[in-house]
């Protein structure tokens, strides 16, 4: 990166696109090694049930956000306070870094407790299915069909009231919800989910992004260290963009599961996610304190 940066300073032909290749390639292995973003939208993909195409989006625009907030630390700290970059760096690893951290923990014990909230309203299974109504008897002398007295019976059965002591199963006929329905199972999360995880990742700029944008700061080519970060961002997305791939796959195999399977895996699902995002981001918090 030096010597593309140098080039790039004489006038070189080339020198640009070397450079962000460079800028490329190192946020990509940079991301396969350990990072809380693989993490988090990983574990979010498991947890919710959400289309792989706005995971996508969530883990594209959360590793353009992350370069947004390095631009925005080096220019205004730079800039408008005269840091030096060793306050910068110091700055970031000492007070981003954990916030970013203890962020996405508290995402995980969401998710945890949203599962937590979902197991304990699921309905226990019914133990055995309820015999089938006799065939509808003669009216005032005359035979009546089965169809004639079905929409009378359901309208009384709905509009009396419970005997105490009744067991709702899914045959019942009472009218209540016995789960979710097929409609709010694949009800997908809302934007505030997706700012909670955007801002989660983007809160904690990339090390990398900064030492690249303060060096042509101080080499007067700072538009190029300006597109060097974002296409730095763009090569991290690539690697969590197959994490959300993998972990949209990875739930939907598990929700192949028949209907009453299905909405009790759902919330186990969620605490698992959660649950797996709370210990790797422990473990990174307890690291940067």
């Amino acid at each position: 990166m030096a010597g593309a940066l140098r080039r790039l300073k004489g006038g070189e032909v080339g020198a640009l696109a070397a450079l962000l290749a460079v800028c490329f390639g190192y946020g990509f292995f940079h991301a396969v090694g350990p990072g809380h973003g693989k993490v988090l939208i990983g574990g979010y993909g498991m947890a919710r049930r959400v289309p792989l195409a706005r995971l996508a989006a969530i883990a594209l625009a959360s590793s353009l956000a992350q370069a947004t907030t390095a631009v925005a630390l080096v220019y205004a700290g730079i800039a408008l306070l005269g840091w030096t970059r060793e306050r910068l760096v110091g700055f970031s690893e000492q007070w981003l870094d954990p916030l970013g951290y203890a962020a996405i923990a508290a995402i995980g014990l969401w998710l945890i407790a949203r599962g937590l909230r979902g197991a304990g309203r699921m309905e226990p299974a019914p133990a055995a299915a309820p015999s089938p109504s006799p065939a509808p008897g003669p009216v005032f002398g005359f035979p009546m069909p089965a169809t004639a007295t079905s929409g009378f019976a359901f309208a009384a059965t709905q509009a009396a009231p419970m005997p105490a002591g009744h067991v709702h199963d899914a045959h019942c006929g009472c009218g209540h919800a016995h789960g979710p329905t097929l409609d709010q199972v694949e009800n997908v999360s809302s934007w505030r989910d997706a700012a909670l995880l955007i801002g989660g990742i983007a809160i904690r700029p990339c090390t990398g992004a900064l030492f690249l944008l303060i060096l042509t700061w101080r080499m007067q080519i700072g538009a190029a260290g300006i597109a060097g970060a974002y296409v730095m961002a763009l090569g991290t997305a690539t690697v969590t963009l197959a994490v959300a791939a993998l972990s949209v796959w990875a739930r939907e195999g598990a929700l192949a599961l028949p209907g009453a399977r299905l909405a009790r895996a759902l919330p186990l699902l969620e605490i698992t996610g959660g649950a797996v995002i709370v210990l790797v981001a422990g473990q990174l918090l307890l690291r940067s304190l």
